[in-house]
C-alpha cells in the first residue's frame, strides 16, 4: 500500500500486474480504479489518466477483456491484431447482420482528416438502436474492428466512452515500429505469465494475456520442461481436492521463502481483481466461490447485484454489497457475508470499517452508512 500511486510508482504497479482490466460498472468505482486503489492508498483516477492519455506509457487493448497494458508490451499485441483480423472479419459479418467492411476506408479517412472520434461521431446517416454490441451500426462496427486489428488506438476516454485515433498518433514510434515474430511472442507471453502467476497450467499461461493458443502454450511448456527451464510441481489447493499438476520456474521455493507475509489489513477488492479474474483458480487456491449476479433476477440472487470480495492479509474472508450514493454523499453498506468459519470479531469489524472509510474517501462520498441488519448470517 505504500507508494505515491502515480507516475513511476503507478507504472511499476501495472508492470507488476501485467495489465489492469477495464470495466464500466460504477457501483462504487470502476474496476480498474479499484484494482489500483487496493494496492496504493494514494491512488486517484487522474493518475491513471496521466499515464495513459498524456504520458503514453500505457495503451488500452484486449487481453481476455479490455485492459490497460504497459506500452512496452505493444509489439507483442501485433500477433493478436493479425489473428483477430482474420477471426472477426467473418464473425462480425455474421453477427452484425450487415456488411461493415466497406466502411473501413471511410472511417479511417474521416479520422485522418478530422482527428479523433468516438462512436457517436461517425455513421450519422445509419440506423441506430439502444441495443448492445449486436446492434452496432456499420460504422461503429468498422471503428471497433480497426481498433481490434491495430489500425486505430484508443487515445482517451470521455467518461467511459472510447475516443479513437490513428495508431501512429497515439503509440510512440519506438513501440509501434518494433516487431516480434510469433515464436518470440509465444515465449514472451508464457514467461511473463508464469512470472506473475508463480505457477500455472499451460491453459492458465495461455489465458493470462490472451495472446496465444492453448496448444502453443502446451508446446512451450513441453519444450521448456525438456530443457529444464521449468519443472512440474504439485499444488495443493484449499478446496480439499487432490494436488494439481502445474508448471513453475525451478527457483519457485526460494522465491516463495523470500516473500514477506502480507499484513493483516482488510482490503475490499474489485470483482475483476487479478487475484479473482480466473474464478476456477481462485476457488482452488482460496476455496472462494465467486460469481457476479448482475444478470441474475433479484429474487434469485445469493448475495447482491455487484458484491465485492473482502480480503484480510492473504485470506478471503467475505463479500460486501455496497454502493456509492454520490448525490447523497454516502457509501451505503447493504450487507456483509462472512465466509464459512470466519467471525466478524470486534477487531475484524474495526479493520473492515476502517477500509470502508478509506473507500468512501476514494470515491468522494464522505459518510459510510449501514443498512439495518447489514451483518448477514451464512447458512
Amino acid at each position: 500500500m505504500s507508494g505515491s500511486g502515480k507516475g513511476d510508482d503507478l507504472k511499476g504497479v501495472i508492470d507488476h500486474l501485467g495489465f489492469v482490466q477495464v470495466d464500466s460498472v460504477n457501483t462504487v468505482a470502476r474496476a480498474h480504479h479499484m484494482i489500483l486503489a487496493s494496492r496504493r492508498q494514494s491512488y486517484r483516477p487522474k493518475h491513471l489518466k496521466q499515464l495513459l492519455e498524456k504520458d503514453r506509457r500505457l495503451f488500452e487493448h484486449w487481453t481476455h477483456d479490455a485492459s490497460v497494458i504497459p506500452m512496452e508490451f505493444y509489439p507483442h499485441w501485433k500477433l493478436k491484431f493479425a489473428r483477430d483480423g482474420e477471426r472477426l472479419r467473418t464473425r462480425w459479418s455474421d453477427w452484425q447482420r450487415h456488411e461493415f467492411l466497406h466502411k473501413l476506408d471511410e472511417v479511417l479517412d474521416q479520422i485522418a482528416r478530422n482527428g479523433p472520434v468516438s462512436s457517436g461521431d461517425i455513421g450519422q446517416d445509419e440506423v441506430r438502436t439502444n441495443g448492445g454490441w449486436w446492434d452496432w451500426h456499420p460504422s461503429k462496427t468498422a471503428l471497433e474492428y480497426l481498433w481490434r486489428t491495430g489500425a486505430l488506438a484508443v487515445s482517451a476516454r470521455n467518461g467511459f466512452q472510447k475516443v479513437y485515433d490513428l495508431t501512429e498518433r497515439v503509440i510512440p514510434e519506438a513501440h509501434s515500429k518494433a516487431s516480434a515474430d510469433t515464436e518470440e511472442t509465444i515465449d514472451w507471453a508464457c514467461r511473463e505469465a508464469l512470472t506473475r502467476l508463480g505457477f500455472g497450467t499451460s491453459g492458465e499461461l495461455a489465458a493470462f494475456f490472451g495472446l496465444i493458443t492453448p496448444q502453443e502454450a502446451r508446446d512451450w511448456c513441453e519444450r521448456q520442461k525438456q530443457t529444464g527451464e521449468i519443472e512440474e510441481v504439485l499444488i495443493e489447493g484449499s478446496d480439499g481436492k487432490p494436488p494439481r499438476k502445474a508448471f513453475a520456474f525451478p527457483d519457485l521455493p526460494e522465491r516463495a521463502l523470500l516473500l514477506e507475509p502480507s499484513p493483516g489489513k482488510v482490503r475490499i477488492l474489485s470483482p475483476f481483481d487479478p487475484m479473482l479474474r480466473d474464478r476456477k483458480r481462485a476457488e482452488r487456491l482460496f476455496n472462494f466461490f465467486y460469481r457476479i449476479e448482475i444478470f441474475v433476477p433479484e429474487p434469485q440472487r445469493t448475495y447482491g447485484y455487484y458484491v465485492f470480495p473482502v480480503m484480510e492479509g492473504e485470506r478471503l474472508i467475505g463479500r460486501i454489497d455496497m454502493k456509492a450514493l454520490r448525490s447523497e454523499g454516502q457509501l451505503q453498506i447493504t450487507g456483509y457475508w462472512p465466509e464459512p468459519g470466519i467471525r466478524l470479531t470486534s477487531a475484524r469489524q474495526k479493520k473492515l470499517e476502517s477500509e470502508l472509510q478509506r473507500m468512501a474517501r476514494f470515491c468522494e462520498t464522505g459518510a459510510v452508512t449501514f443498512a439495518e441488519n447489514w451483518q448477514k448470517a451464512v447458512d
